[in-house]
């Protein structure tokens, strides 16, 4: 049986250790997935949530790496492809109570993956 060979696909940008829990960021990122470039950086300036100023700036690295590697493309050729929100390490925290007690509080972060790539034409 013969093997396929995996082709390139895309432009890759990768946020690790973002301090925001990733249902958090899910949300946010259900909202540009498939989506084109231009529109996607325009839901995101108006979307009031912290995940939106984070995925923003993720999308736009991935779109800097596309147009850096590719003088062909423009930004009205590219689709967000991908968007992974993965889970992250978790920092814990002592929050002090009453009564000499303390309890753990847990500082969620998340992996932020985004794939952008060019459209594809209909004959293609």
């Amino acid at each position: 049986m013969a093997q396929k060979t995996k082709e390139k696909s895309g432009y890759r940008a990768v946020a690790r250790y973002v301090l925001i829990s990733p249902p958090k960021a899910r949300r946010v990122a259900d909202h540009v997935r498939n989506v084109r470039y231009p529109q996607a950086v325009a839901i995101l300036d108006n979307l009031p949530h912290k995940a939106a100023r984070l995925l923003k700036k993720v999308i736009q690295s991935a779109a800097a790496n596309a147009l850096y590697q590719n003088k062909n493309l423009d930004e009205d050729m590219l689709v967000v492809r991908e968007l992974l929100v993965n889970e992250g390490p978790r920092m814990k925290r002592l929050w002090y109570r009453a009564r000499g007690r303390a309890d753990m509080v847990l500082r969620r972060m998340s992996h932020i993956t985004v794939v952008v790539d060019e459209i594809k034409k209909a004959g293609e």
